[in-house]
């Protein structure tokens, strides 16, 4: 019967591939399963042989290392290292009695960016450098609303670093972070922009405060302590912002980084730099973003958009200009700022941001407002934002 079945066998395969059947015929039912063994090619097809077994002590005694084998960085490695290699001699570290820093130059002649809650401790304080080099530093101004402080070494042809153009950012970009993390000199971590227009309230930093910092970037780059003053750079080289603070439980890397951006760092760095302090417009106000519950509420269309007016500061700006504020339980019924200067405000920090960036002391703006569900322009006359003011109900307008 095997016989029958084998003879069988052959036929069909040689009836569906006559090609091969002609070129190897099987001779025979043995032919038709082969050994996994080793064979030499040239020994008779019809014999099979098995190769000879290996005992497993034996083939471990052959020693087997991996070769390695050389390969070029890819496209984005080599980004990272040429653009590490370009700005790691302008990042430095900042030392104190009681703790450390990170900055970094903007300026050859020996101008160095960090932040106000580095050096807020005073005391002498050291610049140390990516070639080992290091210099005692002077305060030329600190401002602790934006958390920025400028410091000057006695040295020249420095390695710099230009300021970016933060209004440019865009979510998921490729952000580079350099810094002394834990005092761990000239560490670079990778990550991506993760969001935009957050604000961060000055307190946030640990310096107390009563106003926001506008426009702040989020990020995953790792930002750890003694990260705080140092660069956040885009892949060109630029920084796009001053690394500044954690959200995190356990005051290390959760993956949520802030940075104060570029724009605020050179209205800030600018004004430092001529008069060793920073003169901040203000409107008088406090407020926040309309949700669509409280336009509901004020009888207008859920859709509007704006900063409602919940405070007006007394002897302020926007007092002297005629703006309303709410009620002061619940903060509603004010106006509702919807544009300046033709610019269309959707959210608090739209107003925050061109405050603070855009404008300067004495400046007079047009505000759009709705009023009792009807639109108004106004003149405004911007005065000097005060050190303090206490309304801790609601967020405070520069």
């Amino acid at each position: 019967l095997a016989d029958e079945v084998g003879q069988a066998v052959r036929d069909e395969v040689a009836a569906v591939l006559p090609t091969i059947a002609a070129a190897a015929p099987l001779p025979t039912s043995a032919a038709l399963i082969q050994p996994v063994a080793q064979t030499d090619p040239t020994a008779d097809p019809s014999v099979t042989t098995q190769a000879p077994f290996v005992e497993a002590d034996d083939a471990a005694s052959v020693p087997q290392v991996v070769q390695p084998i050389p390969v070029d960085p890819t496209t984005q490695e080599r980004t990272f290292i040429d653009l590490y290699n370009r700005v790691n001699p302008a990042v430095v570290s900042v030392y104190l009695q009681m703790g450390s820093g990170s900055g970094f130059v903007i300026d050859p002649d020996g101008y160095i960016v960090t932040n106000n809650h580095v050096v807020a401790e005073g005391g002498p304080i050291v610049v140390g450098f990516s070639n080992g080099e290091r210099l005692d530093a002077e305060v030329i101004g600190t401002d602790s609303q934006a958390d920025i402080a400028l410091l000057k070494v006695e040295a020249t042809g420095l390695t710099a670093l230009p300021l970016g153009d933060s209004d440019a950012l865009e979510v998921g970009q490729f952000v580079v972070a350099i810094g002394s993390p834990f005092g761990l000199d000239n560490t670079m971590t990778t990550g991506i922009v993760s969001a935009l227009s957050r604000s961060l309230p000055a307190d946030s930093t640990g310096l107390g405060g009563t106003y926001t910092i506008p426009d702040v970037i989020q990020t995953d780059a790792a930002i750890n302590p003694g990260n705080s003053g140092g660069p956040l750079l885009n892949l060109a080289g630029e920084v796009i912002g001053v690394n500044t603070a954690i959200e995190s439980a356990t005051r290390s890397n959760s993956g949520v980084g802030f940075a104060v951006p570029a724009n605020v760092v050179k209205v800030v760095v600018t004004q430092l730099r001529e008069g060793g302090e920073v003169r901040y417009p203000w409107l008088g106000i406090a407020g926040g973003t309309l949700s669509p519950e409280m336009a509901e509420e004020m009888g207008l269309d859920r859709t509007t958009r704006g900063v409602i007016i919940s405070e007006v500061t007394a002897g302020g700006p926007a007092e002297a200009a005629g703006l309303r504020g709410g009620n002061l339980e619940t903060g509603l019924g004010g106006d509702v700022i919807t544009g300046i200067d033709g610019l269309t405000i959707t959210q608090f920090d739209d107003l925050l941001g061109y405050i603070v960036q855009r404008t300067t002391v004495g400046q007079t703006v047009q505000l759009t407002v709705l009023r009792d569900g009807q639109p108004q322009t106004l003149s405004l006359t911007l005065g000097e934002r005060p050190a303090e003011v206490e309304q801790p109900q609601f967020q405070q307008v520069p």
